[in-house]
């Protein structure tokens, strides 16, 4: 019975973290949640960033920012292509701000410096868990 007691709540935590979406599940970022970064830049780069699945803030949108302007808000599931400049570019996600609900109100800011080279594509993953709530990691494109 004890250790029944001490794995609920073991268990009821994980289920809060967020878990990588199979390709086949991936939907793309509706055109009317696009901000920018859709047009191709000559000698540019692309930026692939993915929302992973999962039950944490699984009903708001999360702002896609790159060089601190919106560029998508992305829900669960949902990926968005963006067409940047080469360079160091700064990726990162925020609250909503076009969200006056509480999910626009929390302080979330993850940033990451990317370097993008011509003809580059970067991909990015967003996920969430317990510990540190929202975050925004690079990943190897495979």
């Amino acid at each position: 019975m004890r250790l029944l007691v001490a794995l609920i709540p073991l268990i009821a935590l994980a289920g809060c973290s967020s878990w990588q979406a199979d390709p086949e599940d991936i939907t793309p970022v509706p055109e009317e949640r696009l901000r920018g970064y859709q047009t191709p830049v000559a000698n540019g780069g692309e930026l692939v960033v993915t929302r992973d699945f999962g039950i944490r803030g699984g009903g708001c949108y999360v702002a896609v920012m790159v060089d601190r302007r919106l560029a998508a808000r992305i829900h669960v599931g949902e990926q968005v292509r963006l067409q940047v400049p080469a360079g160091m570019r700064i990726v990162s996600i925020e609250s909503d701000p076009e969200d006056d609900t509480l999910c626009g109100k929390g302080d979330l800011l993850r940033e990451r410096a990317a370097r993008v080279e011509p003809g580059e594509k970067l991909q990015f993953r967003i996920s969430s868990d317990n510990r540190i709530g929202f975050d925004i990691q690079q990943v190897d494109i495979q």
